[in-house]
């Protein structure tokens, strides 16, 4: 699992950015041909729940979502809940989140690429890769959070 001491600091554009796409995802809009879900979990410290926009990929039948920033609060957020809401659209679904060990998210960073092609700009901007090669989001096995959606 990620340290959780690191942290790389989102470009200041993220928040704005992100008001923008959870918009879109609750009309059931795509982004670039991917479909973001918005992700509602209660603060660790608040309480209060806390929304993002997410792009969840599937593998092998099984959804997943990476954490595109090491120390993201909403990572830390679901850590501490365990449980989140997902909502496309009108639908809403209620999940578990369950973190995957580093050997568990090697497989799924490398096809991250692929299952989310919008995420490899992302991932370049915020520096943490260079190419978008899938053997460099492996690397990131430990720094970058992975979790598995299983139903509640």
């Amino acid at each position: 699992m990620a340290s959780m001491a690191e942290r790389v600091k989102p470009p200041w554009w993220l928040k704005p950015a992100n008001k923008i796409f959870i918009q879109m995802s609750k009309l059931g809009l795509r982004f670039g041909g991917e479909s973001p879900v918005v992700l509602t979990v209660p603060g660790r410290k608040s309480g209060v729940p806390r929304s993002t926009p997410i792009t969840p990929m599937t593998v092998d039948g099984q959804r997943y979502v990476v954490g595109g920033f090491p120390g993201a609060d909403w990572v830390k957020n679901v850590r501490a809940a365990g449980e989140v809401t997902l909502q496309r659209g009108r639908t809403q679904e209620r999940v578990r989140m369950v973190e995957l060990s580093p050997e568990e998210a090697k497989p799924l960073l490398r096809a991250f690429p692929t299952e989310v092609p919008t995420g490899v700009g992302f991932m370049k901007r915020s520096g943490l890769v260079k190419e978008g090669r899938p053997e460099e989001f492996e690397a990131l096995a430990g720094r970058c959070a992975v979790f598995r959606f299983d139903p509640v």
